[in-house]
């Protein structure tokens, strides 16, 4: 199996895939062991000196004031890790918790938070063996870390906690005389290092970032097929015309298309059939373009934030150990808000696409795409599910980092609430892979209808033959939420659409 290194610089999105699905091990870098080591002599020399260091001997948030007697410190970490393990809700799904500890692993292997080795060693290890914290979805404010979620995987260092081991849900005592694993006996500072960050954010922001990717080529796809189910006009996406406008993602949406599209006989130019296309056709550069901005920022901030210190305090290589805000979310928060607005327009557009197939007012084929319109009510309803879910989309993308609730007494006054942010991007991803399975299903039928599966454009006719194998042509009513749910499935994580040719 591959081995990953991690050494808090270099860790990609592509890589976390493949840990998050089991495809690879983690290690930690020759380099990351040696900065480990060294911060962890620096937290030691500050010990010894008598120096108060924030959660280290003192307490913590608004007791921060309160000095811990040396001889507390141990139970100091203990504490805290029970205190925070208080979240509530459906657990996250076990990719989720596997890119929360890998992507905790790498910001400790900087060395920049005092962490031992052996610590560190063992959160490696419950990757490695598959040793699953039981994280509970909801608590975290983003601020302060994600504290809740990081410290439901912290605790199972010490033997606490819940664990999903080999498909049964133990305690974490037994996962790890299960695995052949070791409890810690936490040190001064290091429950605080396990879960002062902002990795349960960053985590599903990077599955959702991955899912949102090939959402976006199928969401180009599915206009492909549209456009040829309806005749659409191919001159709105002249090379030329799109220059014009000189944002790179409109180009790349149009050359994508014209790519696709090569070959069709079922596509028209201006004036052949009529003037302009409506403008979830036509607009399809600008529209589409626009999302994939969208991902491309937030793409740059979620690979930011996979190689970055979160910690606080922050043990500086001059020895200096201070406080500061790395924790805060709100570079997350905001980028996840971003993503949720992008991606609910790939969903908008293409429930607008639909309409205009199943509208026999907008399309001049059998309404609603019923073989026997009037005693069939054909993909009436499918329509109506892709409304539902746009419009669940619309609530969702209300931005969560506008709002703040101040927590510890005050002292943290300002949060990100970047994890509910990421939670509520994902959904909307999910909702609108459910609806671009609408209108492929859709476009599918349409071109069914018109025997017009031979004019098709070689790369688009590929693509159809997927479409149909999870759901194949209606040539009579029939119950379909299952067969839009698993093409919905394939479009999140299969890789196909990335090279199509």
């Amino acid at each position: 199996m591959e081995v990953i290194l991690l050494d808090g610089y270099t860790l990609t999105r592509e890589q976390i895939e493949k840990i998050a699905k089991g495809y690879a091990h983690v290690s930690l870098a020759p380099g990351a062991l040696d900065r480990v080591r060294k911060s962890r002599a620096r937290i030691e020399k500050r010990l010894s000196e008598g120096q108060a260091i924030y959660g280290v001997n003192t307490g913590f948030g608004k007791l921060s004031d309160v000095q811990i007697a040396e001889q507390d410190n141990e139970l100091l970490q203990l504490n805290l890790l029970r205190s925070d393990a208080v979240g509530v809700g459906t657990p996250l799904e076990t990719s989720i918790v596997r890119t929360m500890m890998a992507l905790r692993a790498n910001a400790l292997a900087k060395g920049y938070s005092g962490i031992r080795e052996e610590t560190l060693q063992l959160l490696v290890e419950l990757i490695n063996k598959n040793v699953h914290p039981i994280v509970p979805s909801q608590g975290s404010v983003g601020a302060s870390g994600d504290l809740a979620p990081l410290a439901h995987i912290a605790l199972v260092l010490v033997g606490e906690g819940k664990v999903e081991y080999q498909g049964e849900v133990i305690s974490g005592q037994q996962a790890l005389a299960r695995a052949g694993l070791t409890a810690v006996r936490l040190q001064a500072k290091e429950g605080l290092a396990l879960i002062n960050g902002t990795q349960a954010m960053t985590g599903i922001g990077i599955i959702t970032i991955n899912e949102a990717e090939r959402l976006g080529y199928a969401a180009d796809m599915a206009a492909c097929l549209t456009m040829e189910a309806l005749k659409g006009i191919i001159s709105a996406f002249d090379v030329d015309l799109l220059a014009v406008r000189p944002h790179a993602e409109i180009a790349a949406v149009g050359d994508r298309i014209r790519k696709w599209l090569e070959g069709s006989k079922r596509i028209t130019t201006q004036g052949e059939v009529r003037m302009q296309d409506a403008y979830s056709l036509r607009c399809v550069p600008q529209v589409h373009g626009a999302s994939w901005q969208c991902f491309n920022y937030v793409e740059q901030r979620l690979q930011t934030e996979t190689n970055a210190t979160t910690d606080n305090p922050v043990v500086l290589e001059n020895g200096e150990v201070l406080s500061g805000g790395h924790f805060h979310g709100q570079p997350i928060a905001l980028a996840m808000d971003f993503l949720k607005v992008g991606v609910a327009e790939w969903a908008n557009i293409s429930e607008r696409r639909t309409e205009r197939l199943v509208n026999p007012q907008l399309s001049g084929l059998s309404p609603f795409l019923a073989t026997n319109p009037g005693l069939e009510c054909g993909l009436m309803v499918v329509q109506y599910v892709a409304a539902s879910l746009v419009s669940e989309n619309k609530v969702l993308a209300h931005p969560s980092s506008v709002d703040s609730i101040p927590t510890s007494g005050n002292q943290e006054d300002h949060v990100s609430m970047g994890t509910t942010a990421a939670r509520q991007a994902r959904q909307i991803v999910h909702n609108s892979a459910r609806v671009l399975a609408i209108e492929l299903i859709a476009a599918s039928q349409a071109i069914f209808l018109e025997k017009a599966d031979h004019q098709l454009a070689p790369t688009t006719r590929k693509f159809l033959e997927i479409v149909r194998s999870f759901c194949p042509p209606l040539e009579g009513d029939k119950a379909i939420g299952e067969e839009t749910e698993a093409l919905a499935h394939y479009l999140l994580n299969s890789n196909d659409i990335l090279s199509i040719e």
